[in-house]
């Protein structure tokens, strides 16, 4: 689907609750040739769609915002079918915090979204590197939060907003891949510059970024403060904290909704807003101080 001149949207099929209608790629034709961002899960299928979507030109390039499967599982087929380099932050621990990096060394684990662990890009992108790719200029800006090294793209005053802001739902932030304090301090970056539309990792175009970016803020603050206040009943776990908390999402989600209250937690707990007296985990009990 053309979503703009020289852009297209190939949605691959892989539906479900964490992906909504599916992974987005997307095809930016340029002068020299095409680029591809997020290649999308390794489905022959889509591989295909992909394909027929480059029309003989030269892939230049092949950009990766994060290393989720659903996002990252199809570099392997589109690098042997193009030859391009593969373009990325690094590798599935990449641009974690110090704080993340001691959780996991401490025996933390994520709540198994599907990391690549296995993804290692050809060209190590940095925050505001400008890739000339394809006759295109696009900027690379570091937003850590869903993943530490979790990539958006500009392309002028668009963004190619990957997993960082969605179209359809708010981002599942899972320590220690992902990161409360980093995904509000990512918020605020992209709050602080004018924006045209977000073309996302998941749901349609976002044509008013500036409420859209509103919109995902009020939410974490509306969500810290609901659970400082459930905590001011006394402690809890951030299970018991999800059931309570998410009285509308189905039984079977509960337990990505408990990440995202772990990662709220965890950030309260580095803020001193509470405190835990067992190691910082998945099934800690917190206090309000």
């Amino acid at each position: 689907m053309d979503i703009a001149t020289g852009v297209r949207r190939i949605r691959a099929a892989n539906p479900s609750p964490m992906t909504g209608t599916g992974t987005n790629t997307y095809v930016l034709h340029g002068a020299d040739g095409a680029v591809v961002i997020d290649p999308g899960p390794a489905l022959p299928d889509h591989l295909a769609a992909v394909l027929a979507a480059v029309q003989g030109a030269p892939v230049r390039a092949i950009l990766v915002t994060h290393p989720h499967l659903d996002h990252s599982g199809l570099v392997p087929e589109l690098q042997a079918a193009t030859g391009a380099q593969v373009y990325g932050f690094g590798g599935a621990l990449a641009g974690r915090s110090a704080l993340m990096q001691r959780l996991a060394a401490a025996g933390l684990q994520g709540g198994g979204e599907g990391v690549d662990a296995g993804f290692v890009p050809d060209v190590l992108v940095a925050d505001g590197a400008v890739l000339a790719l394809a006759g295109l200029q696009i900027e690379a800006l570091h937003t850590p939060g869903h993943m530490g090294g979790h990539l958006c793209f500009a392309l002028g005053d668009a963004l190619f907003s990957g997993d960082h802001v969605m179209g359809w739902a708010s981002t599942l932030i899972s320590p220690p891949d992902g990161d409360m304090s980093a995904y509000m301090a990512s918020l605020r970056r992209l709050q602080a510059q004018h924006w045209r539309r977000f073309w996302p990792g998941h749901g349609e175009t976002i044509a008013d970024p500036t409420l859209r970016l509103a919109e995902l803020a009020a939410h974490r603050h509306a969500r810290e403060t609901a659970i400082c206040a459930a905590l001011q009943a006394g402690p809890a776990r951030p299970a018991d904290l999800a059931a309570q908390l998410y009285t509308d999402t189905p039984p079977a989600l509960l337990p990505a909704a408990a990440r995202n209250i772990l990662a709220h937690l965890i950030d309260l707990h580095d803020r001193n807003v509470v405190f835990s007296t067992e190691p910082l985990g998945a099934g800690a009990q917190f206090k309000i101080i």
